[in-house]
């Protein structure tokens, strides 16, 4: 059966739109840009940007350490909401801390202001870790939200950015040497 000249002219038009793009962009080209580690969602008016758990220092995060949880959020709602808190299966449990680690109460998160839940500031810490996360794995954390609800993100560890030389002739992301 042949394509009619309708749905020729509509692969034409959609083809031409990606060579477009494609230009605009320079055919793929990854110079200049930034791609953010983590996971984007949004539950009711709540987006939330960047969520990820922080790269592991020197290696895997091991059962019964405390790793953080990083994550921007912006509500584009009417009213305030507030993050209440979040779980996963991964830890006994997860804390709303503050940059000190001291456990504090939920996050108020105001009509369009960005919140952001980063080293250094309040922040959300997975405590006693039953199982090792590696630098890449991914990991299912339920946020609460006061007005928005619940939401569950696939959220992964970031991926180390030490590059150990001695340990491969290619450059690039490795694992640590044993001997570090």
């Amino acid at each position: 059966m042949r394509a009619g000249p309708w749905r020729r002219a509509v692969t034409h038009v959609a083809a031409g739109c990606l060579a477009v793009t494609w230009g605009v962009t320079g055919c793929g080209s990854t110079d200049g840009e930034y791609n953010p580690p983590g996971a984007n969602a949004r539950v009711g008016p709540v987006l939330m940007r960047y969520a990820h758990i922080a790269e592991p220092p020197d290696g895997p995060w091991e059962p019964g350490n405390d790793a953080p949880l990083y994550l921007w959020l912006f509500n584009q709602g009417q009213r305030a909401d507030r993050l209440l808190g979040a779980e996963t299966t991964v830890a006994r449990s997860v804390d709303v801390v503050s940059a000190d680690g001291t456990v504090r109460g939920p996050v108020d998160v105001p009509v369009g202001e960005l919140v952001e839940l980063e080293k250094g500031h309040v922040h959300l810490l997975l405590r006693d870790l039953r199982r090792q996360i590696r630098g890449g794995d991914f990991v299912w954390v339920t946020l609460r939200f006061e007005r928005a609800g619940e939401i569950a993100l696939q959220v992964h560890s970031q991926i180390p950015t030490y590059v150990d030389d001695d340990a491969t002739d290619a450059p690039g992301l490795t694992s640590p040497s044993p001997d570090e």
